[in-house]
């Protein structure tokens, strides 16, 4: 942290238990030289990685679905929520977060990955990077059934659609998960399909 703009006074740990929650208390000068005191509350879960398997020859992409409490108690009738396979890093680095994910989620055991890009998915609250990748699987890649960790309660259902009826689904709103939406657009605008 090297802003010297930012002089941060004050950080509480507010929850501790899934991840952390902190208010931090700090002086923030503004564009006339004058300081003014700020709190905020940042969320800290740590960083993540995503990525779309995509079939070049099928033309299809795999995604997953599975139950999210947030969504449920945000207006999503049954809290299921398609998505590109995903985790979190924990001490692994993001590459080789994304290739036990993907094993683990959707059953494939990919070979050659591609980092896109790495975004704060949610920078108001949210310390999370989540770093996006891309990668082809084909049939023969397949080494397990998926469906997650038995004791991460995961409970995971693997997906496979055309590409082009999965980007569909972006508008009709049957996707609406950020990470997903931002993956089939990639994929989209720079013909990764072919």
């Amino acid at each position: 942290m090297n802003n010297p703009k930012i002089e941060i006074l004050k950080t509480e740990v507010l929850s501790d238990n899934w991840y952390t929650l902190r208010k931090i208390s700090y002086n923030y000068q503004k564009k006339d030289g004058s300081w003014e005191t700020q709190s905020r509350e940042a969320y800290d879960r740590g960083n993540g990685a995503t990525i779309l398997l995509y079939n070049k020859s099928n033309k299809t992409v795999i995604l997953t679905r599975q139950f999210r409490m947030p969504t449920y108690l945000n207006g999503n009738e049954n809290g299921m929520l398609i998505e590109a396979c995903a985790g979190l890093l924990d001490k692994d680095n993001a590459e080789e977060c994304i290739r036990r994910e993907t094993e683990e989620e959707t059953g494939y055991k990919i070979s050659a990955v591609q980092k896109l890009f790495e975004v704060y998915m949610s920078p108001g609250s949210v310390t999370e990077i989540v770093y996006f990748f891309a990668a082809e699987y084909t049939k023969e890649m397949k080494v397990n059934d998926g469906g997650g960790v038995a004791h991460e309660q995961e409970n995971i259902d693997v997906l496979e659609f055309d590409f082009d009826t999965a980007y569909a689904m972006i508008a009709s709103g049957e996707i609406k998960d950020a990470k997903t939406i931002m993956l089939l657009q990639h994929a989209k605008i720079n013909d990764l399909l072919g």
